[in-house]
């Protein structure tokens, strides 16, 4: 078994950014067929390299359009980078955009079965894990409720009690523990860190260094898509932070 669960190896993203306002689709494909739409290429990674180990809580800071949710998305299969690659040795629950694959026209106990199949689970396994997934996100008055009607905070605690309710190898998390109440960000908080006390790897995206120095034992730096440096926690954390100041 290898020591790393996650290797990438010289990954680059490239998008292609419209330079122009389109605002419906029949008028971007009649640009489109006359050659008049013209696009700005953003590299949101460059040429990005490391490894996170088995059982290691990697951290991934950096400004806005730094490339960090890029990065996760990668990791996650979400998106396929433009050059190098990515090997990743385990389960994956990405707690990336949580809510992104339910069917806000479904009922909350309907919307368990159908991101349940997304995620790979049996509807018998979904069956099984049902009440837990409801217990733990506190929404058992709304369960017969399309969640069209549900507040984006309970739409996220829905999304993470679904994600979270298996045991995964790699837990990779989004801005994840901002989301809720104070109350539920406890609840979080303390579901993370029992999943990394059973071994598993947690990769974290925050704006808040105190959040990452508490549950991260290392960090990678990434500004303006480049890795600027990838170590303990309490070391890149110190340099990223002089650089703000």
């Amino acid at each position: 078994m290898s020591e790393n669960i996650v290797e990438i190896n010289d990954v680059s993203m490239l998008f292609n950014l419209s330079r122009e306002k389109v605002d419906n689709i029949k008028e971007y494909f009649v640009r489109f067929i006359k050659g008049k739409l013209t696009f700005e290429e953003f590299w949101a990674l460059r040429n990005v390299s490391f490894n996170i180990k088995r059982g290691e809580s990697m951290g991934i800071v950096g400004l806005n359009g730094s490339g960090k949710s890029t990065l996760l998305k990668i990791i996650a299969g979400v998106l396929k980078p433009t050059t190098g690659n990515i090997s990743v040795y385990g389960s994956v629950a990405p707690l990336i955009e949580l809510g992104a694959g339910f069917d806000f026209e479904l009922t909350a106990k309907e919307n368990i079965f159908l991101n349940g199949a997304i995620l790979g689970y049996s509807r018998a396994e979904m069956k099984e894990k049902f009440e837990e997934i409801m217990d733990f996100a506190e929404l058992w008055d709304f369960v017969d409720v399309p969640i069209k009607n549900f507040s984006s905070g309970m739409v996220a605690r829905l999304g993470f009690s679904i994600a979270t309710v298996n045991r995964p190898d790699i837990l990779i998390a989004d801005e994840i523990l901002g989301v809720g109440d104070y109350k539920f960000k406890k609840k979080c908080e303390k579901r993370m860190e029992e999943i990394m006390n059973s071994g598993a790897t947690v990769i974290l995206v925050s704006h808040s260094i105190k959040e990452v120095q508490d549950i991260c034992s290392h960090v990678a730096w990434l500004n303006k898509g480049h890795l600027i440096n990838v170590g303990p926690a309490e070391i890149v954390c110190d340099e990223y932070m002089a650089s703000m100041e």
